[in-house]
């Protein structure tokens, strides 16, 4: 669908779902996804997930897969999409450990802001990433993402509080 160097960015299918249930369930994925209690997700959770996914919802999600070999490696996507305002956040997850520190991120993170500001138009892309997921922090700065903002002392991890970083990416400006 939507390619980069080595990745390609495709709908959800059914077949992916049990390796992303594996993915979201890893301790050192779901505890850099989600602000909440880390609990795990069951298949019918990933099922009902999968079943809201459609070209028509406006919080559009993508596999990523590995562009040489069709293997699905984790999910990127937007929520939240200010049409008026022109803005979107997103988030990104390599689930699979082989293809983490290898270039698959910020390849993945590349087509999808081609996308968000080529195909749909938008001016500006919001993330939030905790403090202590540096990796993350890396990727996003290679991509161009700038702090915007600290929210301190806002999650709650292994027993004592870490900010959150909201990083954003505004479209270049254009000559007229």
């Amino acid at each position: 669908m939507f390619t980069g160097k080595l990745v390609r960015l495709r709908e959800y299918r059914e077949s992916d779902l049990e390796k992303a249930l594996q993915f979201v369930n890893q301790a050192d994925v779901s505890l850099n996804l989600y602000p909440t209690v880390p609990f795990p997700y069951t298949l019918e959770d990933e099922r009902k997930w999968l079943s809201s996914q459609s070209a028509r919802n406006p919080d559009y999600n993508f596999a990523i897969e590995d562009l040489a070999t069709g293997t699905y490696i984790g999910g990127c996507g937007l929520k939240g999409t200010d049409w008026k305002n022109r803005n979107t956040e997103i988030g990104i997850m390599i689930g699979h450990e082989e293809y983490r520190n290898r270039g698959y991120g910020p390849d993945a993170l590349n087509v999808l802001i081609r996308f968000i500001f080529g195909e749909m138009n938008l001016y500006k892309i919001k993330l939030n990433v905790f403090s202590f997921n540096k990796r993350a922090i890396r990727c996003y700065e290679k991509c161009g993402f700038l702090l915007e903002a600290t929210l301190k002392d806002e999650i709650f991890r292994d027993g004592r509080y870490h900010d959150i970083f909201r990083m954003v990416r505004f479209r270049e400006k254009t000559s007229e």
